[in-house]
């Protein structure tokens, strides 16, 4: 990704390690919104995925989350380093040294600002979205897994106004497409997980909700400017304070993660890449 202090992205994915890779495809990822101001984008080559299957093996890595919004959580009554702060700082390391001090990757692709959006990729974009944010949310709520419960209702959900935007685009004349092959995939991916891998699952969680949150608004916005005069999305509005939102998912994962053993929190952090790579499918929609 290209040069911005503090980013949240996401780019290709690999299913099942049993699964064998299918033919290549560019990926991307997206940095937003730091001290330089800027928005970034890299595209790389990766294998397809299928409705239920990705390659096992990545090189590609990009960064999750912006600086601002998956800062370091308190310490715990034991002095010990949250969880959470693990899994920023493997975020962090998939910046590029121009995004942060972590950044260990090279920027490889134009900003955003080069982009140029059509109405019709970012429909498709958030029809996918929406699919893979409704996933999320009822898997919570079935909660096969026990402690899924604990994610309900966070304040995060973002189905609901995803489909209040939908309902506005119709308003204007637009027709709806269907979910893409990347928006199935990732939704598929997760159902996969849920019942699986709880630990790779919450990490596909974290990284999804806390990425929308802060590059995830500033593609947003650029966006808007570009296609939509200007527009606020309800994809883009929380209610109540969302710092406050995310404290609380931050407090809620250390302590879901405090039982876990070393192995399944080292297997939850080796799930970044993946879930980093299918919302870069997703976000790839916006101008291809």
């Amino acid at each position: 990704m290209a040069p911005a202090a503090a980013s949240a992205s996401a780019s290709i994915a690999a299913i099942a390690q049993h699964h064998a890779p299918a033919a290549p495809r560019a990926s991307v990822s997206v940095a937003a919104a730091g001290r330089n101001g800027g928005l970034s984008v890299s595209v790389g080559v990766r294998p397809v995925p299928g409705i239920s299957v990705v390659n096992s093996q990545r090189r590609r890595m990009v960064a999750a989350a912006a600086a601002t919004e998956m800062a370091p959580a308190a310490r715990g009554e034991g002095g010990g380093k949250p969880f959470v702060d693990e899994m920023r700082a493997v975020a962090m390391r998939l910046h590029t040294k121009d995004q942060a001090r972590e950044g260990e990757k090279e920027p490889q692709a134009p900003p955003v600002a080069r982009w140029e959006p059509t109405v019709e990729g970012y429909l498709r974009f958030l029809v996918d979205s929406k699919l893979v944010f409704q996933t999320l949310e009822d898997i919570v709520d079935r909660a096969a897994v026990p402690w899924y419960a604990d994610f309900r209702n966070t304040g995060l959900e973002r189905s609901e106004p995803l489909k209040k935007d939908l309902e506005w685009f119709t308003e204007q004349g637009h027709t709806i497409p269907e979910p893409t092959a990347a928006g199935t995939a990732y939704a598929s991916y997760l159902e996969e997980l849920s019942e699986k891998d709880p630990q790779a699952f919450i990490c596909h969680f974290y990284n999804v909700y806390f990425a929308h949150t802060a590059g995830g608004r500033m593609i947003g916005k650029k966006v808007a400017e570009k296609i939509l005069n200007k527009k606020e999305l309800e994809f883009y509005k929380w209610e109540g304070t969302l710092s406050q939102l995310l404290q609380n998912v931050r407090t809620t994962l250390n302590q879901v993660a405090s039982s876990w053993s070393r192995e399944e929190k080292d297997h939850c952090l080796e799930e970044t890449e993946k879930s980093f790579a299918y919302s870069g499918d997703l976000l790839r929609q916006i101008f291809t």
